[in-house]
């Protein structure tokens, strides 16, 4: 089967990679792409972006496409999914109407709310007088939330009343993420330590993916400034197999009930980003694709095919499908540009990835890097995912640290402790 998977970044290449190991698949065709996944076996990059709905449509259709994977979420968003259903096209990714559950954190904290989903208290603000009125009151820290989508930085965690009246001036303001700043969530701050738990969802049932551990902000010890994502590992043990099932039992199949309950039936990658705390856990946020950089560690350790989970995803037929798991743990550490999440020089060579790649398994997987004049080059603020699997996440830290020290480019920024949450259990 032909395959197009929609995305250009460092997930998107870790899907083309998994994807064309398949042996159901011929060939996978990514728009836009990146020049790793077309450095793969069996992969290819088109110049369409994956916004441009209509373009992906002529694509799917004049390649004849027999399986469509949506990696962002902004396409999801924009309904890119209802748009290759209505031609029927096989789409893995949600509606644009169960999409909203990450287009929205308005929408989501109120499906949440509704359907006594485990979450933060929170109140909703259009208006940045009665937002900075209810500040002068509030506890700190607490969060402030963007309601739309903003690449993973539209989440403010505040110690004070200064950090929040900044924060809420940038976003309803200053206008820092557009529109997506219309409205605000202010709620409090759960403490404990967060989770990724990610799942395939049929709009019914739900097989979940191993626990995994995002690191979101910009430098070590969890300090800075959010970003799309600095790292990750799997699997993540403070994920016990108790917590395992009451994940499962009180948020994953309670989500994917609400939505179909809601006419919004959820197909696709179902991610809960969670705060756990002793035997406590609560929702911080969804959102309705693969994690990245999650996505590189699990795919990393994954031994099943996904592609027969993503059709029957698709068919409504998930019910009673597992996947199975390398008996390894795996790192992914990101390589960034100095300045990242800010502004950064693009246009940097980078040397190193093949004595990287080198190393047994290993993997160094794109994120924003292109060739320009016969050398790869920066071109983005996450560049490289590098990821290593092995037995024990003390050894697949080091293998992924040693992979790392080989690579350079002017300025490059990671953080030196991915992992270690897991190393202290």
């Amino acid at each position: 089967m032909k395959v197009l998977l929609i995305g250009s970044g460092g997930r998107e290449h870790t899907l083309a990679w998994k994807l064309a190991q398949s042996e159901l698949v011929n060939e996978v065709i990514a728009a836009p792409g990146n020049i790793g996944i077309s450095g793969e076996p069996k992969c290819k990059s088109v110049n369409v972006s994956s916004e441009d709905i209509p373009g992906l449509l002529n694509l799917a259709t004049s390649e004849k496409i027999d399986l469509t994977v949506v990696g962002p979420e902004a396409p999801l968003c924009l309904g890119l999914a209802d748009a290759f259903a209505s031609r029927g096209l096989k789409v893995f990714g949600p509606s644009s109407k169960a999409a909203m559950l990450e287009g929205s954190k308005v929408f989501s904290k109120t499906l949440m709310q509704k359907y006594s989903i485990p979450t933060a208290n929170f109140e909703v603000f259009d208006n940045f007088d009665k937002a900075r009125a209810l500040l002068s009151s509030c506890l700190f820290p607490t969060v402030i939330k963007a309601d739309g989508l903003a690449a993973g930085k539209g989440v403010f965690v505040c110690k004070d009343r200064t950090e929040a009246y900044e924060a809420l001036d940038s976003i309803m303001n200053r206008r820092m993420f557009g529109i997506a700043g219309d409205r605000v969530i202010i709620e409090e701050c759960l403490e404990g330590e967060e989770a990724s738990f990610i799942a395939f969802s049929d709009g019914n049932s739900v097989v979940p993916l191993a626990g995994s551990q995002d690191h979101k902000a910009v430098y070590d010890d969890d300090k800075g400034p959010n970003t799309g994502g600095m790292g990750a590992y799997s699997p993540a043990p403070v994920i016990t197999e108790a917590l395992h099932e009451k994940i499962m039992n009180d948020i994953m199949i309670p989500t994917v009930r609400a939505l179909e309950s809601e006419g919004a039936p959820f197909v696709g990658f179902l991610y809960a980003g969670l705060m756990i705390r002793n035997d406590e856990v609560k929702v911080l946020e969804y959102n309705v694709r693969l994690g990245d950089p999650e996505a590189q560690p699990l795919l990393f350790r994954m031994k099943s095919d996904p592609v027969p989970l993503m059709l029957a995803a698709i068919e409504r037929r998930l019910g009673g499908m597992t996947i199975e798991w390398m008996d390894e743990d795996s790192v992914c550490v990101v390589m960034a540009s100095k300045g990242y999440p800010g502004a950064y020089e693009k246009g940097l060579e980078i040397t190193g990835i093949r004595r990287a790649e080198e190393i047994e398994d290993v993997k160094v997987f794109i994120a924003g890097a292109q060739k320009k004049n016969g050398m790869l080059v920066t071109s983005g603020g996450r560049v490289l995912g590098v990821t290593a699997r092995s037995k024990g996440i003390g050894s697949a830290i080091s293998k992924a640290y040693q992979a790392v020290t080989l690579i350079k480019w002017d300025g490059v920024h990671f953080r030196n402790d991915i992992g270690k949450k897991a190393l202290g259990r």
